[in-house]
């Protein structure tokens, strides 16, 4: 299996004749992130180390908490998600496959062979301090 990966773009469509239409994995990345955090249950994305770094200074991270790996037989895609400590987890990790999958087949035409939802943390609700 050749992954497509190190030609950093995958073709989208038929070649016509102006040309081809190519997408880069970084596109299916902000796709599929803003996909993931639209479900209600997620409480946030989550990047790794070179990504915390980056937002620390100062530059806004699109494709936070998730991993694209295009194949030949589809698009391969982790998402690292927190989620509300009140949630269904796996309802909510259902809930993210099928917007995910939903988005990217709309947006691009793309296939999806997995969308592994990966649960890394637990936002709590935050008390609000009462005065009395």
């Amino acid at each position: 299996m050749r992954s497509l990966q190190e030609h950093s773009f995958v073709s989208i469509g038929h070649k016509g004749q102006l040309g081809n239409v190519m997408l880069s994995p970084a596109v299916v990345e902000v796709i599929a992130s803003i996909a993931a955090s639209e479900v209600k249950g997620v409480s946030s994305m989550r990047g790794g180390f070179a990504t915390g770094v980056a937002e620390k200074l100062g530059r806004k991270t699109h494709g936070k908490g998730i991993k694209v790996e295009l194949t030949e037989q589809g698009v391969l895609i982790d998402v690292y998600v927190a989620v509300s400590a009140d949630s269904k987890m796996p309802e909510v990790a259902k809930k993210i496959q099928q917007h995910i999958r939903q988005a990217l087949e709309t947006m691009t035409s793309l296939a999806t062979k997995e969308i592994n939802v990966h649960i890394v943390g637990i936002q709590l609700e935050q008390k609000a301090d009462t005065v009395e």
